[in-house]
């Protein structure tokens, strides 16, 4: 079944669809040769009723997805640089975004897809984080330092290092709905003398309110051995012009307390505690590119084990993860969680909840994931 040039120069988009404009500047299509050989066809189309030929892959005057169809470029530009974002380092034309403030600042768009939103029609902590981390990637992907690791320098993949983040805050102040269009920003610096800082806000692109921000830790580990590494200087060097003293959540404001140990004991003991616990098998599909289970895939294990009431009747709020160890597909996991009241606002003193989670080993309880999460009753 082949689809011809003239046919799919014909199609057409209403113009009031959702009051949204739509322009296909370059579909590439595979047909099949006589030969059983793919060929690769490129046509062009455009959403017909517009009068207006100017290049559009956007929604309400967004680029989405990283989309940018039809861009190409291979120019790296060093941060600090006033040359325009229009020059941006180019690896891949669809994760594309743009480079601000002087290209240390990495921005990118998304759209809120219905797969990604949960039973109240807003996005999931687990969708932010899936975006927090695609934006990152695509940050060292365009910086023209990336190799074909999973976000590894140069220079980390051969000496075969990869990032880990050891610890994450996420702070929300809105959720997004379906087909809400979001702006990230991201952006790094600093951590000590081995450690890297990111940094994200999160941007609603009609109000352009800021409705999440996102602070985390990474340190460097061997791919082969698994232990932590420090940063060679070779690294250093790729990654220091790129490191900007910027704070998304205010120092005041950072989760850096310890987060409690939780174990069968201490949960029985704890003032208004609630101990639940949930066996846990990774799949396959919970693995990455680095050979071990994602980040984000421990936020939905941790959830597991909050009561369904407070899934129903309240907002997660806030959540901070400390990574304490690898997940490998074979593992059999613990996940517990303990609650307690406490004060969200001045006008209320038990307004919300703060639960305490433990991601452990089966076999051995040796701690994966510590967690605290502060939750708010629905409007």
């Amino acid at each position: 079944m082949a689809l011809m040039n003239r046919d799919l120069c014909s199609l057409h988009y209403p113009i009031n669809l959702s009051n949204t404009e739509l322009q296909v500047k370059e579909c590439r299509i595979l047909k099949f040769g006589c030969n059983g050989k793919k060929k690769l066809m490129s046509v062009k189309a455009s959403a017909s009723g517009t009068g207006n030929s100017k290049s559009i892959d956007t929604i309400n005057g967004k680029k989405i997805n990283g989309v940018h169809v039809g861009q190409r470029g291979n120019v790296v530009i060093e941060p600090g640089s006033s040359s325009s974002s229009s020059s941006s380092s180019v690896n891949h034309s669809y994760m594309l975004g743009n480079f601000v403030d002087e290209r240390f600042v990495y921005r990118q768009s998304f759209v809120i897809r219905s797969y990604e939103i949960g039973p109240d029609k807003t996005a999931t902590m687990e969708t932010i984080m899936n975006l927090l981390q695609e934006t990152a990637l695509n940050h060292v992907a365009n910086s023209g330092v990336g190799s074909n690791g999973f976000g590894a320098t140069r220079e980390m993949s051969l000496r075969k290092l990869i990032w880990v983040v050891t610890r994450i805050q996420i702070k929300v102040e809105q959720y997004s709905s379906w087909g809400d269009v979001v702006e990230i920003d991201t952006w790094v610096d600093a951590s000590g003398k081995n450690g890297m800082r990111r940094d994200w806000i999160i941007r609603d692109s009609n109000t352009r309110n800021i409705i999440t921000k996102a602070t985390s830790i990474w340190v460097i580990m061997n791919r082969e051995t698994r232990k932590l590494s420090k940063i060679p200087e070779q690294v250093k060097a790729e990654v220091r012009p790129f490191y900007i003293n910027k704070f998304a959540i205010p120092t005041a404001q950072i989760d850096s307390e310890k987060i409690e140990k939780l174990n069968d004991e201490t949960a029985q003991i704890i003032t208004s505690g609630l101990a639940v616990r949930r066996i846990m098998h990774p799949r396959w599909s919970d693995m990455d590119a680095n050979q071990h289970v994602n980040n984000v895939k421990y936020i939905g294990w941790i959830l597991e084990s909050v009561p369904i009431n407070v899934l129903e009747d309240c907002n997660l709020m806030s959540l901070t993860l400390e990574y304490r160890r690898e997940c490998q597909l074979s593992n059999v996991l613990q996940s517990m969680t303990t609650m307690r009241e406490i004060a969200t606002s001045e006008s209320d003193k038990n307004s919300g909840m703060e639960c305490t989670h433990l991601i452990r080993m089966e076999a051995d309880q040796a701690e994966v994931v510590r967690a605290r999460s502060i939750w708010q009753p629905k409007q």
